[in-house]
């Protein structure tokens, strides 16, 4: 038997793109889930717990900063990767992108399909930067979180 396929959860709103991408990470032998906006990703991460997860940005019902500050609010799923791809290009966008945990931020428009290919490999194989690595490392954003509250109260 071979090693168990890498899961990567895609979030967007774009049919085409989903399909896309689907195919393409499919293609590198990747496990894809696919999910239709953000409270459909949301749910598709605590239930699937994808090794990473590519998010867009700007998405009916929850849009992309909605969701990564869920996705980073909740033990399950607080130390999986997430890949922000974008339209939204602005410094500011990418900046707070990054602030609130994304491990990467990529403007569609600048990216091609071998870069993300390129991107998941290096997040889902990195002995520092993946999954595996967070939770072995111990990184836990919703403890340290907890952990800061507790601290500034005390003072």
């Amino acid at each position: 038997m071979g090693e168990t396929k890498a899961k990567i959860l895609f979030v967007d709103d774009d049919n085409f793109l989903r399909k896309v991408y689907k195919s393409e990470l499919g293609d590198h032998g990747y496990e894809v889930i696919l999910a239709v906006d953000g409270d459909d990703g949301l749910e598709k991460a605590q239930l699937n717990d994808p090794d990473l997860i590519i998010l867009d940005m700007i998405m009916p019902s929850k849009n992309g900063f909605e969701v990564l500050t869920e996705l980073r609010n909740n033990p399950v799923t607080e130390n999986i990767p997430v890949i922000i791809l974008s339209n939204l290009g602005q410094k500011d966008d990418i900046k707070k992108g990054l602030d609130m945990g994304a491990v990467d931020y990529l403007v569609k428009d600048d990216t091609t399909l071998e870069v993300i290919v390129d991107k998941v490999q290096e997040f889902i194989n990195s002995k520092t930067k993946s999954k595996k690595a967070n939770l072995a490392n111990g990184k836990h954003h919703h403890k340290e979180k907890e952990e800061d509250e507790e601290y500034y109260k005390s003072e």
